[in-house]
């Protein structure tokens, strides 16, 4: 009788299991139990979620950042008789992203806080679902050599750059965009809940309607990313270095209906796009399961719904932070990790009303011209960029707050 090999499951470590990156890889493992194992899970500050989640899925290391609320955490565990290892701060996170029983990392932390522990993960050699769009944006350069150079598999989460990842041939990695025949990569936008708002209301706008999303369910950071159109930015950005290519081989369209999550032209008039009902389960699944496919939870797209697929192009008097995205993209050095700095303080002002809408691509801009440009060439050098814009930006958030 041939013996029956049993697969062992996929250990995956969530970098941020909290967010809504994280809560959606853990309903995709959810349904696939004997494929992935939860390794490890970490968050910011939400811990009666955690503990749900260290309930269900039991990891072998649950970590949060400050040593109280791991105490918290550990009274919890220690209560429900669970075999779960507390640990808690930054070494912690590169503890458990590069852990030797790690198989993939979910980088789902958002900000600049994600960048060192997805690091490890990629030194490690790890297979990298990359959510954490900043560790791109901040050091591009360095984070990518550490991929070849450690052997890591990495695989993008956004749904923007997961569908042109599906739209590119097999041998893209190897021979490059001229070689494969491609036109450009063309990256979708919402445009945001103020895609037909009149300019002389953007004053007025609030925290909340700025995080009230037609089409996604995100966090509050990201949603108003989304709605200045910074997260289009950033996304330009974080592509310029997943596919190797240059700002001006990037187009960035409207597409309200977010059913075309990107496209790739060809040279010989062909144009590819990934398409799906707006579920980030359906990135997560894809690169979790990459090269194979499995079930999502994502209802099939029915275009018997679909009334229409709309295009237009973004303005720059309505979207000033793309614009200060590509531009940052196309000076290079420390100019991309400034501007995600700047514009880190500034989305965090506006949503402590601190600041008006309209007041965070001024923050930027202004933080942009009175700080330093240099080249980068060590992860010290953006480090120190990353902490001398966001001091800058938080001496203009007190300037700016004084004015008004």
């Amino acid at each position: 009788m041939k013996e029956i090999v049993k697969i062992k499951p996929e250990a995956i470590c969530i970098l941020g299991a909290t967010g809504s990156i994280g809560t959606n890889t853990l309903d995709v493992i959810r349904r696939h139990p004997d494929k992935y194992q939860v390794f490890a899970l970490t968050a910011h500050r939400n811990i009666e979620q955690l503990k749900l989640q260290c309930l269900e899925f039991q990891p072998k290391y649950a970590v949060l950042p400050e040593a109280e609320l791991a105490q918290e955490l550990q009274s919890f565990i220690e209560y429900k008789e669970l075999d779960i290892t507390v640990l808690h701060g930054v070494d912690s996170l590169d503890f458990v992203a590069s852990h030797e029983d790690v198989d993939t990392v979910m980088a789902a932390i958002v900000g600049a806080a994600g960048l060192l522990p997805t690091l490890a993960a990629a030194k490690a050699g790890k297979k990298v679902l990359l959510a954490n769009k900043e560790a791109l944006v901040m050091s591009g350069a360095i984070f990518m050599d550490a991929v070849k150079k450690h052997g890591a598999t990495l695989l993008p989460i956004d749904s923007e750059h997961n569908a042109i990842f599906q739209c590119l041939p097999e041998h893209f990695v190897e021979k490059g965009i001229e070689e494969c025949g491609i036109h450009n990569i063309v990256l979708t936008g919402s445009g945001g809940p103020f895609l037909k708002k009149t300019l002389t209301e953007f004053e007025t706008i609030t925290p909340d309607e700025a995080c009230a999303h037609p089409n996604w369910d995100m966090g509050r950071k990201i949603s108003v990313d989304s709605a200045t159109m910074m997260n289009k930015g950033l996304e330009l950005i974080e592509a310029c270095w997943l596919f190797d290519v240059k700002p001006e081989q990037i187009e960035v369209v409207l597409h309200p209906q977010s059913i075309i999550h990107s496209m790739v032209r060809y040279n010989d008039g062909s144009v590819l796009a990934q398409m799906g009902n707006p579920d980030m389960r359906t990135p997560i699944a894809h690169a979790m399961a990459f090269p194979d496919r499995v079930d999502a939870g994502v209802a099939p797209l029915d275009f018997m719904e679909i009334s229409q697929l709309t295009f237009d192009r973004p303005s720059k008097e309505r979207y000033p932070c793309l614009a200060l995205a590509s531009e940052a993209m196309k000076q290079g050095g420390n100019s991309p990790t400034r501007l995600n700095a700047a514009n880190e303080v500034a989305v965090q002002a506006f949503l402590d009303e601190k600041l008006g809408f309209t007041q965070i691509a001024e923050l930027i801009q202004q933080t942009l011209t009175s700080t330093e440009y240099a080249e980068v060439s060590s992860l010290e050098a953006v480090l120190a960029a990353d902490k001398e814009a966001r001091e800058r930006a938080q001496q203009l958030v007190v300037e700016m707050t004084a004015q008004s």
